[in-house]
């Protein structure tokens, strides 16, 4: 009985090929129109375990992961194409696209470079160059939104504050009240206060302070005990940028009268009057030279002094 029923069966699966080998010639036979026709009748005759199976095999005919089935080169020059943006919102799409795309340097190099970043090619890391630009594009959003930066107020001067310097967490101050103040960025508090002149242009370190004042004069004062322990007298309007080098001995001050000039620190006598600007000199810069050029090599020392026009570069001589 049971072997009878197995040819009946196999029997039943013979017809059944047969049929369907029938039914897929005719089929093929058929216009685009004329199968989209037999597809939806089908599909209406179909319960749930055959529409479930349909769903299934679908997907995977369907769709397809590029990022999934390319080899990963083409995978990385495609994603070339596509700007930083719409890569993150792809990086969201399954765990594979996100491993993919934080893995191209050059995508994510790239975006960095068309923010104004310089590019360091020794660093080949994919996810350090995404993580920069995920930094800097926060950073950008902060400042759009005006929360980059906590505000806080120094009370202490009774007039305009004209001069700022800072320097190492510490900020000093020179105000039109004849006063410079040092403080502590950290905690608000003024480490010291003295007096001085109208304050156009301050720098410090630990035992001084450079300024330059709108009386024609830069002076050098002790923070300690607040005594001017220098005054240079020369130029015929305000002061308003000042650098001293206390291993070279020199203190530059660049001023309204469209003149640099020179002088030694610790005399304080003039030691040169540069001149050959046309406006009022608004920033002077006294530093080592990092890179190579034609008048300078590392390490030199370099004056730059500059106007609202031009900046002039001056060779240590």
């Amino acid at each position: 009985m049971e072997t009878g029923k197995f040819f009946h069966n196999l029997m039943e699966r013979k017809d059944f090929e047969t049929w369907l080998d029938n039914i897929s010639v005719t089929f093929l036979s058929l216009t685009d129109l004329q199968k989209n026709e037999t597809l939806d009748h089908l599909i209406s005759l179909s319960g749930a375990v055959q529409l479930r199976h349909l769903s299934n095999n679908l997907e995977t005919l369907l769709k397809r992961d590029f990022l999934k089935l390319l080899p990963l080169e083409l995978s990385f020059y495609l994603l070339k194409w596509l700007d930083p943006q719409t890569l993150l919102t792809c990086c969201l799409v399954s765990k594979q696209w996100n491993k993919v795309i934080s893995a191209c340097t050059e995508v994510w190099q790239t975006a960095c470079k068309n923010l104004g970043w310089q590019i360091d090619d020794s660093v080949q890391d994919a996810l350090h160059w995404k993580k920069v630009y995920l930094k800097a594009i926060l950073r950008m959003k902060q400042l759009e939104d005006h929360e980059a930066f906590e505000t806080s107020s120094l009370i202490g001067h009774s007039a305009r504050v004209y001069a700022l310097y800072y320097k190492d967490g510490l900020l000093c101050t020179g105000s039109d009240d004849l006063s410079a103040k040092l403080w502590d960025v950290s905690t608000g508090q003024c480490v010291y206060g003295i007096q001085t002149h109208t304050c156009a242009a301050v720098k410090f370190d630990e035992q001084k302070l450079v300024t330059g004042s709108f009386d024609n004069t830069v002076a050098c004062w002790e923070w300690s005990s607040g005594a001017r322990t220098q005054h240079f007298r020369g130029h015929t309007g305000a002061v308003f940028s000042v650098d001293y080098n206390d291993e070279l001995d020199i203190l530059v001050s660049g001023s309204a009268d469209f003149t640099v000039k020179v002088w030694a620190l610790s005399a304080g006598t003039c030691l040169n009057t540069l001149t050959g600007h046309t406006e009022w000199v608004t920033k002077v810069v006294l530093q080592k030279c990092k890179v190579k050029s034609l008048l300078h090599s590392p390490g030199d020392y370099i004056l730059l002094s500059a106007d609202k026009y031009e900046i002039k570069g001056h060779q240590d001589s």
